[in-house]
Order: structure tokens, then sequence, then C-alpha cells
């Protein structure tokens, strides 16, 4: 994609509108989110989903084994046991919610 620079004004209370080439650019259609990152001296906006994406690709990427969100709930299910029966076992009075 091209680098495309573009002048826009920042109105005195912090707003400021994207022209419309911009957020069809971007697939932006109505009210959407999207991510601002500041890095250094520069503000980089992002459609909402493509970090989704970005963060599966890496998941995919980096993931020794297919796993399920049940897995993942079950292991957290499993420390949360451990670490209660830790407490329970060190002598401390603790009070679980």
């Amino acid at each position: 994609m091209a680098t495309q620079t573009i002048d826009i004004r920042v109105a005195s209370n912090g707003r400021m509108v994207l022209p419309a080439s911009v957020r069809k650019a971007m697939g932006l259609h109505g009210d959407a989110k999207v991510i601002l990152t500041i890095e250094d001296d520069q503000v980089r906006l992002s459609p909402i989903g493509h970090g989704v994406s970005r963060a599966q690709a890496l998941y995919r990427e980096h993931a020794k084994h297919a796993r399920t969100t049940d897995d993942f709930l079950d292991d957290r299910k499993a420390e949360t046991a451990a670490d209660l029966g830790e407490a329970a076992s060190g002598g401390e009075d603790q009070d679980v919610q």
C-alpha cells in the first residue's frame, strides 16, 4: 500500500474528522472502533479487526499444539484450584470469594 499524507485539523477539544477516503481505505463503516498506537512522536490508527486478526495469526504461528478455549479455561480452573489448595495448606486464614 502506498504511503499517503493528509492534513487533518484537530479541534481545541481534541476531536478530528477522518476523511471519507481514509475511512474507506481502512474499511470503516458507520460507527467503528480503531486502535490508536503512539510510537515516539507518531500516531497509528488501525481498525480493531486488524488487531484481532494479527493476534490470531501470531497465536497460530507460535502455538505448539492446537488448543480450544475450553482447554484454556480447564487449565485456568486447575491452576485456581491448585492455588486455593496451597493457600488453605499454608496455614493462613484467607477469604476467597
